[in-house]
Order: C-alpha cells, then structure tokens, then sequence
C-alpha cells in the first residue's frame, strides 16, 4: 500500500501572553501532517517559531515546501533527511508523523511511554511585569516544582534580580533548582557584570546571555562566567554535522539546551547530543510551543534519548499554555510529566 498525506493548518491560542525579549506571543500557528496507508495513520506537527526559526518562512512558502517534502516522502516511504536539515520544524513533523504511523501511540518504547515512569519538568515563569512574574513564580513553587526557569530581560534587570532573590530567601539551592533564560538580551559589555551579580544565588545555568552568532564574545563569556551557560538560540542554523562539533569546541558552553523543532528534528538532536557528550557538555530537551502533538513527540523522545529515570528537569511543561490544545494523554503531577496510559487509546 502507498504513502498518502494530508495538511491541515491550525492557530493555538495563549491563555495570556507569553513574554520573551523578542516579543510577545498571544497566538501561535502550526501544521498538522497527517500520514495513511491502509487503515494506519499518523500525525507530526510542524510549528516554526516567527524570527526565530531557520525555517520561519511566509505561510505559502512553507506550505507549498512542505507539500513537496510529504509528496517525496509518499513516493519514497522514508524521509529524505539531508533534503531536510535546512528545515528542522519541517523534518520534526514528519519524523513524527511516521514514527506514529509505523509504532502507533507508543513512538519508542520506554517506560514513560508505558505510563510506567514520569519525566521530571521545570516550571517555567514567562517574561512579564514584576508583580506577574512574582505572582507566577508563587504559583509553580506552591505547585511544587522543584526547578524553576525563569525568562528574563524584558524588565528592569534590579527587578529581576529581586525576583532571584526572593527565591533564594526561601528556598536554598538544594530544596529549588533555579535556571535562566535570558533570550540574548543582554549586551555583550554589561553581560560578565550581570552574571557576576546573580551568581550570588547559586543558579543553575543562564541559557543565552547575548545575542547568537558572536561566537568570540560567547566563548569568552563561557571562559569567565561564574554561572554555568547554557546555548540555546546560537545552535540554530547549524545543521552541518562536523560543524556542530567545531562550534561546541570554540565556544565551549557547559550545556545545550534542544528544542527538535529548531535544532534539527529528532535526527538533528541525537546528533548534538553526540557531539556535546564528546566534550563532557551536558544537554537537555525541551518543548518550542508545540501543541500537545509535538509535546508529546518531544516527552518521548527525550525517554529515549536519556533513557528510563531521567534525573535533570526537561523543559516540557508547555502543554497548559493554551486555551485550544489538541488533547492527548499528558499529564503534570506535581513536578512531573506522565503519558497516562489509562487514556491512551481515547
């Protein structure tokens, strides 16, 4: 039986506004890739981030790039991955989409995709004023998340390093992971002075001080930073194997953080991972705003990638952000995300 596929366009919506230092999104648009042969389906999603995504291209021109990629993977039966590096939040989607087609539910077969074991998650505090950002860092310390990332630069930074405080006033490092996200707001000649003012409170990393692509400055920062640096934005683009490999050795950040639908599909993930493992560079996984296809996709995935009793905190708590979520099995408790599979097949 041959490939057959269909595209459907969607638009999520924030149940409030998601703050970064690039902007704020109220809405967020995705496309559904849907797989058939015989009487087995599939769904991936494809959800390029607007001016951020290496593949965020006008709506018809990623459509009709997409179309042509399902039209070659129905007449092939597999994925032309090469084709597809240019275009990661494309190769996601249809890694997923065949992944569901060929395995059903259970896209690799581990224990979280059992329902046998949670993945631990941060709770994730968006960009925002003061007094939501306090109010939404209550929120998830009274739900119990045990790690905390906070997006920062959108504010007055003294505010924003009082909020870092009144963390640290009542939870010490051991009882409260806490990480940042900066977005590259920073500049590069107030960065090291920043750094230096919020390492006091034993953070856990700041992903992406300063803005991508100034690999020096990055480097240099790594080299003098007293907070552990994450990257983030600065792996987008780079989909060349040994290329992956040569920025991770000049800049030499201590961790990456990796989000399939910008950093390569799935595919493009392992590969990152393999070449930040050869560095004694740490990694983890996280969500882009994916509705709860890609979300779950993304959860198992990183169940695979870790293996079974994933100890760091994965940044995959996005499934609640909106009003109009596709529903799937995924369930938050406490500090922890399940694939509950008492509901699985509903």
């Amino acid at each position: 039986m041959s490939l057959k596929y269909t595209l459907s366009k969607k638009i999520l919506h924030f149940k409030q506004p998601a703050g970064t230092s690039r902007g704020v999104y109220t809405t967020r648009k995705i496309w559904l890739v849907h797989l058939s042969e015989g009487d087995k389906t599939g769904v991936g999603e494809c959800a390029p981030l607007p001016d951020l995504s290496c593949d965020a291209l006008p709506d018809e021109v990623y459509e009709s790039k997409l179309n042509s990629f399902c039209q070659d993977l129905c007449q092939k039966g597999d994925i032309d991955v090469d084709a597809l590096r240019p275009y990661p939040s494309m190769l996601f989607g249809l890694e997923t989409a065949l992944l569901n087609l060929r395995n059903g539910n259970l896209l690799f077969d581990t224990p979280f995709s059992r329902g046998e074991e949670g993945i631990p998650i941060n709770g994730l505090v968006w960009m925002g004023r003061y007094d939501e950002m306090l109010q939404r860092m209550e929120e998830k310390l009274e739900k119990g998340f045990r790690c905390v990332k906070l997006k920062i630069g959108a504010i007055d930074f003294d505010q924003e390093l009082d909020l870092v405080k009144r963390i640290r006033d009542r939870f010490s490092f051991h009882e409260v992971e806490l990480r940042l996200d900066a977005n590259g707001a920073f500049k590069y000649e107030e960065a090291l002075y920043k750094l230096e003012l919020l390492s006091q409170y034993a953070i856990h990393s700041i992903e992406q001080p300063i803005r991508q692509g100034q690999w020096a400055y990055m480097a240099e920062l790594c080299r003098e930073s007293p907070l552990p640096i994450a990257l983030d934005e600065e792996l987008i683009g780079v989909n060349d194997p040994e290329m992956k490999g040569h920025m991770l050795n000049v800049i030499k950040p201590r961790y990456i953080i990796l989000k399939p639908s910008l950093h390569g599909g799935m595919m493009g993930c392992r590969e990152w991972i393999a070449a930040a493992k050869e560095q004694g560079i740490g990694s983890w996984i996280t969500s882009a705003l994916e509705s709860n296809i890609g979300l779950n996709a993304i959860a198992q995935f990183a169940s695979d990638v870790y293996g079974p009793q994933i100890r760091m905190p994965q940044g995959l708590g996005t499934g609640q952000l909106f009003t109009d979520n596709i529903p799937m099995p995924l369930e938050i408790r406490g500090d922890m995300l399940f694939f509950d599979i008492r509901t699985k097949e509903t």
